[in-house]
């Protein structure tokens, strides 16, 4: 046995998070694409059989009180919320992260009032969808898109900026930007600060109470592990939320949703981030999916010191296993600036990750030579980790 496999033995022996791998359903592959689909928990496939046979088949109807399908959006927001720094009553679930981030980016461009702030800032290397949808938000109000990398958009606000939409971790590199400082950079300009955290929910200390971020958004299918087009989620800070003018008024949202009026009146709370009827067999997938936070050990401090040490090792073991110049590391070395992913430069990226794959290791490849491997703490170990880097190093040698 190696040198680094030895240490993957010890590191893992000393892991607290260890236990909480029995809670999914994993095979002999090592999985490393949590940060595109996180892996099947335990406890939903149960959970879904009896929304479906009991809830749906049998009381139907009722379950809309009984079971409380009416409410699930806002108690399982007040379930996320913990993970993302943020007290209760702020997040509502439900809809895409697209349709969330439509409606956040429009809101949040009424909330800047006018007064000649006319201009979006968009962080120029987010997830195309967030640009496109930032670009059908200013031509709806009559603003213009200004793209920028997240370390450029200090230097861009002004007066025209009306509002600012950055990822929290670049979906490519695993870059961790500084929300703290440019929340507040956002906020000295006047402008609203609006931050997609797909790619940091579940995987690291988030803070939007603390740093004050004014509307956030995030999918639940990666660290979040709720399934494959399971819903997203929209925070509203607490304070805002009476100034929360969405897009997208739907019967859900209304003051009165049963009172079928035709004129609207916005429900108070995060319940105005509502739409339509709520998905109830994801929602409730997604539920169940969070239940594997409830064991004892289970912190997001815990999953990021873990993180850090997965995605450390990671490096350690590529730099070891791996020719020197095979490939090349994007992803930050200093961990105030890492996420929860390590992004691997590499001339024949699309060739090695199916090769990979076939080898049992499943990491994902982003055009045009990036191979992009995710650690999720809460079921990836460190023997994973040394497998991985080993198997890698045997295809590219």
């Amino acid at each position: 046995m190696s040198e680094l496999a030895l240490k993957a033995e010890k590191l893992d022996a000393a892991d607290e998070l260890a236990g909480v791998r029995s809670q999914f359903v994993l095979d002999d592959v090592v999985y490393l694409d949590g940060n595109s689909l996180g892996a099947l928990p335990v406890a939903v496939p149960g959970r879904v059989e009896d929304v479906v046979r009991r809830q749906w088949g049998e009381l139907r109807i009722r379950s809309w009180d009984e079971s409380g399908w009416w409410t699930a959006p806002e108690r399982i927001g007040d379930r996320i919320a913990p993970l993302v720094g943020a007290a209760a009553g702020q997040i509502v679930v439900g809809d895409s992260t697209s349709i969330n981030v439509f409606k956040a980016v429009v809101a949040a461009v009424r909330m800047a009032g006018g007064s000649g702030r006319d201009e979006i800032v968009v962080d120029a290397t987010t997830f195309p969808t967030d640009g496109y949808i930032a670009s059908s938000a200013a031509r709806m109000t009559g603003c213009t898109v200004r793209p920028v990398t997240p370390a450029e958009v200090p230097g861009v606000l002004g007066d025209r900026t009306a509002a600012v939409l950055l990822n929290h971790v670049d979906y490519r590199t695993g870059r961790l930007h500084d929300l703290p400082a440019l929340t507040a950079a956002v906020h000295a300009a006047g402008a609203v600060a609006v931050w997609d955290l797909c790619h940091s929910a579940g995987a690291l200390p988030v803070g939007l109470d603390e740093h004050g971020v004014d509307l956030a958004v995030g999918c639940t299918y990666k660290y979040l592990n709720g399934g494959p087009g399971s819903p997203a989620y929209l925070y509203v800070r607490s304070d805002l939320q009476s100034r929360f003018d969405s897009p997208l008024p739907g019967w859900n949202s209304h003051a009165e949703p049963f009172g079928m009026r035709p004129a609207y009146e916005p429900a108070p709370g995060a319940l105005r981030g509502r739409v339509g009827t709520p998905d109830i067999l994801s929602m409730l997938a997604l539920e169940a999916a969070l239940d594997v936070w409830d064991a004892d050990g289970v912190s997001v401090g815990a999953v990021r010191a873990k993180s850090l040490a997965l995605t450390d090792f990671f490096l350690e073991c590529v730099a070891s296993y791996v020719p020197s110049g095979r490939v090349e590391s994007v992803t930050p070395v200093a961990h105030a600036e890492r996420g929860s992913q390590v992004a691997l430069r590499c001339a024949d990226a699309g060739d090695v990750m199916a090769r990979l794959i076939e080898r049992g290791v499943v990491g994902d490849f982003r055009h045009p030579d990036v191979l992009r491997f995710g650690f999720t703490p809460l079921y990836v170990g460190f023997a994973d980790v040394e497998r991985a880097a080993r198997v890698l190093g045997d295809l590219v040698r």
